[in-house]
């Protein structure tokens, strides 16, 4: 099966034991699908000059409800905004828009919201993105006017002292701490690996002003997200600000090129690597960037490095306690969100200037056919999950095989 091929091409040479947690967590939803599938998305893009010929902008790429939420800034405060960028690339800003409005379909769907509804909440999305685009200012997210699940995040953020997370994630053993290797937010890593670590995290350290904060005190190969599971993914537990309670936890994770770029027709900057893209398309899209991001090298292979960003974090569209009205609201600030992104990175290297961008918030005539172009992709991509849920339980995706 065409569908099956691709996805293990795809992920061929992935940590098998990570790999399999990616196979399973896909086979949970058609949502779970659609985040552990972005490379197939972009096979299908819909004919039309919509997603040929709309402004350049740059783009998360892998743009779908669970990839906004609440970090720490490196000031050390607190923002909810698009938060992955593994994807990210200059392309027509047509395309973040069709995924995110496909990832409502198929979401709403997964939590029982009929058809009518989900595509209101889409419109709800397109709507707020047009007008604050149109606008033409980039703003942020304030904790003191957000609403919703959008407050809820940047509260629990915001009142969350670094020892009660740091037990989440580690234990104390005499007066340090080593992490937590539970399989679910972490499995062991080997020798070797923690040496690559260790050794990698003391040259960076030699290059910081206080490299004492990165002495290293334990390493655990990370599971986190969808998507990514597989790749080469480090959480990396270091000294701080003391012990126990000031260490930090560090998320180092390998860089790939973005599943983009087969289908990209427009000339991409020349990047030192794709860490370097990761991180760029991160700092200018971002109100503040995430604490600790850096583009680096280990053995010479590019990563990102920055603070540990817990999953909770994250939007998460599976609370069937909310409701039309929540999920309204979310909507509306998600459209802001990506509208304010947009304007903030606008004329960097090759993406469209706000003028352009503000012409097209103002054109209603793309709307409806970006609306029903969604629909189509959602359909789509529910007959792959289908196809993917049939080999999944005839065993035709056991990375032992």
């Amino acid at each position: 099966m065409e569908v099956i091929r691709k996805i293990l091409s795809f992920n061929a040479g992935r940590d098998p034991e990570r790999l399999q947690l990616k196979y399973r967590l896909m086979r949970a939803s058609a949502f779970a699908f659609m985040r552990g599938s972005c490379h197939l998305f972009y096979e299908h893009l819909p004919r039309g000059n919509l997603f040929k010929t709309a402004p350049l902008t740059w783009s998360c790429g892998d743009l779908h409800l669970e990839n906004f939420g609440s970090y720490k800034g490196d000031n050390r405060l607190v923002y909810f905004d698009i938060n992955d960028f593994d994807e990210s690339a200059l392309a027509p800003a047509s395309w973040d828009l069709l995924r995110v409005l496909t990832s409502v379909h198929i979401g709403a769907a997964d939590l029982g919201i009929s058809n009518s509804d989900g595509g209101a909440l889409c419109s709800v999305f397109l709507k707020a993105y047009s007008t604050s685009l149109a606008q033409g200012k980039a703003y942020w997210v304030q904790r003191e006017t957000a609403q919703g699940l959008v407050r809820d995040l940047l509260d629990g953020l915001d009142r969350r002292r670094r020892p009660a997370f740091l037990d989440t994630r580690s234990v104390v053993v005499g007066k340090k701490r080593q992490l937590r290797v539970d399989g679910k937010k972490a499995l062991p890593a080997s020798e070797l690996q923690r040496s690559r670590v260790n050794a990698f995290m003391g040259e960076f350290a030699s290059t910081q002003a206080d490299s004492d904060f990165f002495q290293v005190l334990d390493v655990a190969r990370r599971i986190a997200g969808t998507g990514s599971l597989g790749v080469e993914r480090y959480v990396i537990l270091v000294r701080g600000k003391g012990h126990p309670d000031g260490n930090y936890l560090l998320d180092l994770k390998q860089a790939l090129p973005s599943s983009l770029t087969p289908h990209l027709k427009t000339a991409q900057p020349e990047w030192q690597t794709q860490a370097h893209r990761i991180v760029a398309t991160q700092y200018g899209m971002q109100a503040v960037p995430m604490a600790f991001l850096h583009p680096v090298r280990m053995d010479g292979e590019p990563y990102v490095l920055r603070g540990l960003q817990p999953s909770e974090d994250r939007v998460s569209w599976n609370q069937r306690r909310q409701n039309m009205a929540d999920w309204t609201m979310l909507l509306q600030t998600l459209g802001r969100v990506l509208a304010w992104a947009q304007l903030r990175s606008a004329g960097r290297e090759g993406s469209a200037i706000a003028d352009e961008l503000m012409d097209f918030g103002s054109d209603p005539d793309w709307n409806a056919h970006l609306l029903s172009a969604s629909q189509d992709c959602a359909q789509r991509l529910r007959e792959d999950a289908a196809a993917f849920n049939q080999a999944y339980d005839a065993g035709a995706l056991d990375p032992a095989r």
